[in-house]
């Protein structure tokens, strides 16, 4: 007998017995394919293409179990260890969502618990290993995860941490150690660490941190910071911070939400609600071109994410992509994917950088990936977009204080990856329980069209807070000009409420009090029609969809026979890579598995059993002649995927 589902934040946990018984080197300079991965994304700019092709579509179907390695975390995970000291802490706070890098002969790789292990990229062999010890006894908001690590190749200078990796912690922390030894770089900050909860106003325990990894760009580090949402209008800022390679000194410090009047983005907000408002933070990883001397961060939205009365005015540089120079922290351009964001839409991908083409001349671009299911395409030197974008009229608020945008930026190209809202009689359920069940919670709750506002007696949330598209961001196949996306289709609510006090609730500092959640069945199925997550390929230089297909399996509805059950999809975390073998990798379904699509048409070429869940984004490397396709395979506690601590590596038998 399987387990009941149970929805948290924002995934399911395997599906009920009542449910069963009704029914994946850099991009280099054109010399030819890198052995390495230097990155979170491969390239600074985040493209996640290689080109590297002896793994191929005619041979990818041999891809065998190379080596396999524990980190040792499953056997210190936080719920394990601390039941007693911390009720908010469990197994399912532990994300293994890491990507490892590939520099030097050394694989790098972050664990939940922000230790970072160097691996024999040919073996799975442990050469070092660094422990920052982040304390387990109390609860993170977002969990215990680590994204992964940046490298500096250094600046010429002999001797130890010629070349350094760093982390930036759960607990606030950027650390600097040798890539070498693993030894902390005792020049950098104090003793290697530089502290990151100063200079953003009030920290909260566990509420304030990094989860992704830095972005280096010349020698300058820069570094965002995720945060606890919701918990009050003048939470931790979002500040985003360039330091010294070497040194771990400040260099420059930009506050995505502006403070000073001489900001031109000053006049979008109150000077009260420029004063004392937080968030806006950069939480996914940021992207960087090295030759225009330029770092492009996605922002979140201002705080609290469901009611804007107190930051009147669209709130510039909130849930926007905003270009700086990574010498001074400059803006250059931004440009806001959502004004005054009362959605939870922030960008929650690492902005891409590629090249399209227009007008039969290359043109250097940026690709956004949104929770709304929108990519928008813009010019990497300006921000201008590159496809059409129209403001157009959305719904306005009924709940009083609530001072809406007018319009919203709708990119007439692409077209939208997500279907906008869900009639009652559109609800989904494998039995009639289940349908009636989805129908009674959606009828009553308010949908106007997209960009619905929350209100006082619900608001349908389709795309939901958790997108459409999230941190797996795309990939792009440098070739075709395609953009591979994955994003899920997980139907929401939210609900505003007079707050009876003034401690009372989260939104803290405003008149009202927030609730939420995931519209599912009793059987715990999403309410939205299947697939419940897809991937596809869009075309950069026209705008249009080669293809779509679902992606993922929830395993129990096949075990039970659930006719068409995999075609359904399921929801998903993590990203695609792309090879110029004509192939597509990615996992993060919440079965065990990684495949391999052909990247022209979208069809499965092969499939790759997983020792956990893969909630992550792979990479891929050569190696004394080999190509090696690699994953982390530790689940995602509040997916409820199979927990584990593996590093997984595939290759074609030797």
């Amino acid at each position: 007998m399987l387990a009941a589902i149970g929805w948290r934040w924002p995934l399911p946990v395997p599906i009920s017995a009542a449910l069963l018984g009704v029914a994946l080197a850099a991009c280099g300079d054109g010399a030819g394919p890198s052995t390495e991965w230097p990155a979170y994304g491969n390239d600074p700019g985040g493209s996640r293409y290689s080109p590297l092709a002896q793994v191929d579509r005619s041979n990818v179907a041999a891809l065998e179990l190379a080596w396999s390695f524990s980190t040792g975390d499953a056997g210190h995970d936080p719920g394990m260890e601390q039941q007693g000291a911390c009720g908010d802490c469990h197994t399912g706070d532990s994300k293994f969502e890491a990507t490892p890098i590939l520099v030097d002969g050394r694989l790098f790789v972050s664990t939940p618990l922000n230790r970072i292990v160097a691996l024999d990229p040919a073996s799975g062999r442990e050469l070092w290993r660094f422990d920052p010890r982040v304390r387990t006894d109390i609860a993170r908001s977002e969990g215990f995860v680590s994204r992964g690590v940046a490298h500096w190749p250094g600046d010429g200078s002999p001797g130890p941490c010629a070349q350094r990796v760093y982390l930036g912690t759960i607990e606030a922390r950027l650390h600097a150690v040798d890539a070498e030894s693993g030894r902390p770089c005792e020049d950098f900050g104090e003793g290697g660490t530089v502290r990151l909860d100063v200079g953003v106003g009030e920290v909260e325990d566990g509420m304030y941190g990094v989860t992704s990894p830095p972005a280096v760009v010349g020698d300058v580090v820069v570094v965002g910071s995720s945060m606890g949402d919701n918990r009050r209008v003048d939470m931790e800022r979002g500040v985003v911070r360039g330091y010294g390679a070497r040194s771990g000194a400040l260099l420059w410090a930009w506050d995505p939400i502006p403070r000073s009047p001489d900001d031109p983005a000053f006049a979008e907000w109150s000077p009260e609600a420029a004063a004392n408002t937080g968030g806006a933070n950069a939480w996914p990883p940021l992207s960087a071109d090295p030759e225009r001397g330029l770092v492009f961060v996605p922002t979140g939205s201002a705080a609290p994410d469901f009611y804007g009365g107190e930051r009147p005015g669209d709130n510039r540089y909130a849930s926007s992509v905003v270009a700086l120079r990574a010498a001074t922290g400059e803006v250059v351009w931004h440009f806001q994917v959502v004004h005054h964001d009362v959605w939870d839409y922030d960008i929650p991908a690492q902005p891409t950088l590629t090249t399209v083409t227009r007008d039969g001349e290359d043109v250097p671009a940026v690709v956004v990936a949104t929770k709304m299911g929108f990519l928008y395409v813009l010019d990497r030197e300006t921000g201008a977009p590159l496809f059409p974008v129209e403001e157009r009229p959305v719904p306005q608020s009924s709940v009083p204080g609530e001072a809406l945008s007018p319009t919203q930026p709708f990119p007439v190209l692409p077209e939208p990856l997500h279907p906008f809202g869900i009639e009652p009689d559109e609800a989904f359920g494998v039995s009639e329980e289940d349908r009636a069940a989805c129908r009674a919670q959606i009828e009553p709750l308010s949908w106007e069209g997209m960009f619905t506002p929350p209100s006082l007696e619900g608001t349908l949330l389709f795309p939901g807070y958790a997108g459409g598209m999230n941190w797996g961001g795309v990939s792009v196949d440098e070739g075709r000009r395609w953009a591979i996306v994955n994003q899920m289709r997980l139907p929401a609510w939210v609900r505003l409420q007079e707050r009876p006090r003034p401690d009372f609730g989260n939104q803290r500092g405003t008149p009202y009090h927030m609730t939420r959640g995931m519209l599912m069945a009793p059987s715990g199925l999403p309410c939205a029609p299947p697939p419940w997550s897809t991937l596809a390929a869009v075309d950069l230089d026209t705008g249009e969809k080669r293809w779509e297909v679902p992606l993922g399996i929830v395993p129990q509805l096949v075990e039970a026979g659930v006719p068409g059950a995999d075609r359904l999809g399921s929801p998903s975390l993590g990203g695609s890579i792309v090879t110029a073998g004509g192939l597509v990798f990615i996992a993060a379904g919440l079965d065990d598995v990684i495949r391999a699509f052909d990247v022209e048409s979208g069809r499965l070429l092969w499939t790759g059993e997983l020792p956990a869940g893969g909630q992550a984004t792979p990479m891929t490397y050569l190696v004394d002649g080999r190509q090696y396709v690699v994953i982390a395979a530790g689940g995602h506690g509040t997916a409820g995927t199979t927990a584990g601590d593996y590093v997984v590596a595939f290759a074609l038998p030797e």
